[in-house]
């Protein structure tokens, strides 16, 4: 038994490699269009163009091959490359892995209502960072916020797994208890611990935010998502098969709890990055998968990466907006995403509702 499927067994046969190719060109370019333009919104308005050609002189300095002075001037050209480049660049890293990591738990658990936190991950990570910021040290916040919800995962996991077979039900259970554990200490902690401003710093945590981010954060981002994102997007005849149960699957050649440990921890350590620096952003993990669904249909060769460039390009919007409608405030993404998400995702439900009347 492997886990991957038998080069002989039977597998969805979705459209060929034109049919995938064209969406996925039409979403990358739509995301890069966004990336752009959100570069280019603030207070001090910058034109697509000149955004570029900023880039493209540090692109050039990095490769050695850079001369003169940077082409808006010192000032401007610190606001795109050190302010908000990094900022867009992160939000399209986690809202592409959290999309991606969603529509692998999804097909995982066979579960609709499935997110990137069912094990407890922002829990947990959230326990973690509600620790350091009480304790003073903010700077090994993603550190903690990692190391949290890696434990959560670890707990929830093991858990799940000391009552039988991993199922998809106990995962769930196991998921839910572990969350509400740590719901309760990080309560504990702020009830017991938070004075002064380190309220406002674990609000905004809690509910996501991109503020700050750095070329650290891009890095920590991209690379999860680079890494562990593209082993999940090469799980996709896997997944298919674990859409017709567990039975299904074992008969395809799958060694289906061991498949199920290695895809749930590869999602666990991809969200548990991507919270790091980023906090907890709701809505984005759930809603994406079926909206992307609704258009190209379940199987995985397209819905994953897909997923991916649709949840980049609505954290990407999502954010522009939080930090640009109540200027100077600037609200948490994580209160975008969930004005937004919660009616769609309302109408996503109706809309399966009303496709389900009419069968």
């Amino acid at each position: 038994m492997t886990s991957t499927l038998r080069r002989d067994a039977p597998v969805a046969v979705g459209p060929g490699r034109r049919g995938v190719a064209v969406p996925l060109l039409a979403a990358s370019a739509v995301l890069l269009a966004s990336m752009t333009v959100a570069v280019s919104v603030g207070p001090a308005g910058i034109a697509p163009a000149d955004v570029w050609a900023s880039v493209a002189h540090h692109l050039t300095g990095l490769l050695g091959a850079g001369t003169g002075t940077a082409p808006l001037g010192p000032l401007l050209d610190g606001v795109v490359w050190e302010l908000r480049l990094p900022r867009v660049l992160t939000a399209a890293a986690v809202g592409a892995g959290l999309a991606l990591c969603g529509a692998v738990m999804q097909s995982l658990t066979r579960n609709p209502l499935a997110d990137p936190y069912l094990l407890g991950l922002s829990a947990g990570a959230s326990l973690g960072a509600v620790s350091v910021i009480v304790l003073g040290i903010s700077l090994l916040l993603p550190v903690a916020a990692f190391v949290g919800a890696f434990l959560a995962m670890a707990a929830a996991l093991g858990l799940a797994g000391s009552l039988g077979t991993l199922t998809p039900g106990r995962t769930v259970l196991a998921g839910l208890a572990v969350a509400q554990l740590c719901a309760a200490a990080t309560s504990f902690v702020i009830f017991w611990s938070a004075t002064g401003d380190s309220y406002r710093d674990i609000l905004a945590w809690l509910m996501g935010s991109l503020a700050g981010a750095g070329w650290a954060d891009v890095a920590i981002a991209v690379t999860a998502v680079a890494v562990l994102g593209t082993g999940l997007v090469g799980s996709a005849r896997t997944l298919d098969a674990f859409a017709f149960g567990d039975a299904a699957a074992t008969a395809l050649g799958i060694d289906v709890p061991r498949t199920r440990w290695v895809l749930l921890t590869a999602v666990a350590l991809l969200t548990g990055g991507l919270v790091a620096v980023s906090g907890s952003i709701g809505f984005v993990g759930l809603i994406v998968p079926h909206a992307v669904r609704l258009v190209v249909g379940a199987p995985h060769r397209r819905l994953l990466p897909l997923s991916a460039l649709v949840g980049a390009i609505f954290l990407v919007w999502a954010d522009t907006a939080a930090r640009a409608l109540f200027e100077p405030r600037e609200l948490p993404v994580g209160i975008v995403t969930a004005f937004v998400g919660a009616p769609v995702f309302a109408a996503l439900l109706w809309q399966r509702r009303t496709a389900s009347a009419e069968l």
